[in-house]
């Protein structure tokens, strides 16, 4: 695992594991059931991904907007790469809705809503609580993941 995927948690955090990608759960979480999407290449562009990655990220995507829908039941979805701190492929997938969501004893509201995400105002997670979200996700991922 590259050090973008250490440095958001991996092992801790890992929802989903694929050939070409993990899906982690966001240390901080703005809404709920926020995540990293990371590429395991060590690449820091988008464009240097082996094709076959490009061709797994339609799964991956697919399979994080049916867990979430169930999870959270956004409104809207928004993938972010802003790759300006930790430099390996990684997008922030964070669920967007209406109001707060909660779950595993945990409540977050959407800051940002309508606007752009609140990064900023994140709920950061406690090791218990990170545990749990894990578990939560883990049992609403769609079971032909990786």
């Amino acid at each position: 695992m590259n050090d973008t995927i250490r440095k958001f948690g991996h092992p801790a955090t890992l929802v989903a594991d694929y050939a070409h990608w993990v899906v982690l759960l966001r240390p901080a979480q703005p809404t709920l059931g926020a995540l990293v999407l990371a590429a395991k290449s060590e690449a820091t562009a988008f464009s240097d991904l082996p094709p076959a990655a490009f061709t797994e990220l339609a799964r991956v995507t697919a399979n994080i907007e049916s867990a979430l829908s169930q999870a959270v039941s956004y409104a809207r979805i928004n993938y972010l790469m802003l790759m300006m701190v930790d430099p390996n492929v990684h997008f922030h997938v964070i669920p967007r809705y209406d109001g707060a969501r909660s779950a595993e004893g945990i409540t977050v509201a959407d800051a940002g809503w309508p606007k752009a995400p609140a990064l900023n105002e994140a709920h950061d997670l406690t090791d218990a609580e990170r545990d749990r979200l894990v578990g939560w996700l883990k049992s609403r991922w769609p079971s032909a993941a990786g």
